[in-house]
């Protein structure tokens, strides 16, 4: 399963440099070259230590990690909601991905002229979240209209239900709240489902910030973002765009990682991103290792093998029988697929077995 993340933000306030960062970043495994589906989605390879020390141990044809996407949405300006800027075709863009990236400028610049004439990263958020919010409540509007109308002539529970819980949303969005604040279990969640709605998805705030607050962790708008968006228990990620331009120009793994120490940075702000979103959206990585390639695999969370397996091909869901797993360590630690045989280590699995993040396995299937 593919993951896109949509990144947004007002005019100047470092999107465009964070995803041109990301859109020249090496991927790690020279057989995985980035590449750029589009001129705005850029596709970069999840970083993952777990794949080399297999390849180490595997010492295979290929290598190949999981991917993220990431798009560039631009043009998001007040007045979007109603076609101001490219607001409808970039809002349009939006309601594609998995999750939203809202990269928010927390630095001052003479030289870069803030769209809304000041720094104040609260006010950037709420123009965003607006925007955002009123489109949405256009959709729940025509939806519940429909519905309503039908749940009159009809008199069908199940349409009474779902016009209680579109006006729940409609509530929230008038309010000016995202559709993620209100409080629904996944089934009631599926009566907005359709509509695909934009502040229903998960999303990450990046602070952009300069070199020097980069090397503090912290400056005073980023305090202020935090506690803007403190209720809604979303991450905050300090990054500086300028920087991660720079880091993005390094080929060498060992002259990257002195860049990094320089200013007290153990992991570049592309990593913490992807880490983010993995976690944002419940991810996790499974393996596949053999001489031909060792390849990551990404699944949701709580996924039960025969899932599992259909990433691969929809056949080895269809007919699988058993899946063989082996842990990282093991492997490490007996250095052979026959060697974690003979010490048994390697569990056989049914249909109910629940995979877990860094499981190695081999699907036995039939069709």
């Amino acid at each position: 399963m593919g993951l896109q993340c949509g990144i947004v933000g007002l005019p100047n306030v470092g999107k465009s440099t964070l995803f041109s960062a990301i859109s020249s970043a090496k991927a790690e495994a020279a057989n995985y070259p980035f590449c750029t589906i589009e001129p705005n989605v850029g596709v970069v390879e999840v970083p993952d230590e777990r794949l080399r020390t297999l390849e180490q141990l595997v010492n295979p044809q290929k290598v190949i990690p999981t991917i993220i996407e990431f798009v560039d949405i631009a043009g998001l300006v007040k007045g979007a909601s109603q076609g101001a800027g490219l607001g409808n075709k970039f809002l349009a863009n939006i309601r594609e991905v998995d999750a939203i990236i809202h990269v928010i400028r927390c630095f001052d610049d003479d030289n870069i002229v803030h769209v809304e004439g000041r720094v104040n990263p609260v006010s950037d958020k709420e123009i965003i979240d607006y925007e955002l919010q009123l489109k949405d409540l256009e959709a729940v509007d025509r939806k519940l209209q429909r519905i309503e109308k039908a749940a009159r002539a009809s008199g069908d529970a199940k349409a009474k239900a779902e016009v209680e819980i579109l006006y729940r949303f409609k509530k929230t969005l008038e309010q000016g709240k995202s559709a993620r604040t209100v409080e629904v279990s996944e089934e009631e969640k599926s009566a907005v489902a359709d509509l695909h709605l934009l502040t229903i998805k998960p999303v990450i705030y990046v602070a952009n910030v300069d070199e020097a607050s980069l090397s503090q962790g912290t400056n005073e708008w980023v305090e202020q973002l935090k506690t803007a968006v403190a209720e809604e228990n979303a991450q905050v990620i300090v990054i500086c765009a300028a920087i991660e331009a720079q880091i993005a120009e390094i080929e060498d793994l060992d002259e990257r990682q002195m860049f990094l120490e320089e200013y007290g940075l153990k992991e570049s702000g592309l990593s913490q991103l992807i880490q983010a979103s993995y976690a944002l959206l419940n991810l996790i990585t499974y393996f596949t290792a053999g001489v031909k390639e060792v390849r990551a695999w990404t699944i949701q969370r709580g996924w039960k093998a025969p899932q599992a397996a259909g990433v691969i091909h929809s056949d080895f869901e269809r007919g699988f029988i058993r899946a063989e797993v082996i842990k990282l360590a093991d492997y490490d630690h007996y250095k052979s697929e026959a060697a974690i045989k003979d010490a048994g280590k390697m569990a056989v699995e049914g249909k109910e077995y629940v995979v877990q993040d860094g499981d190695i396995m081999h699907f036995r299937f039939n069709v």
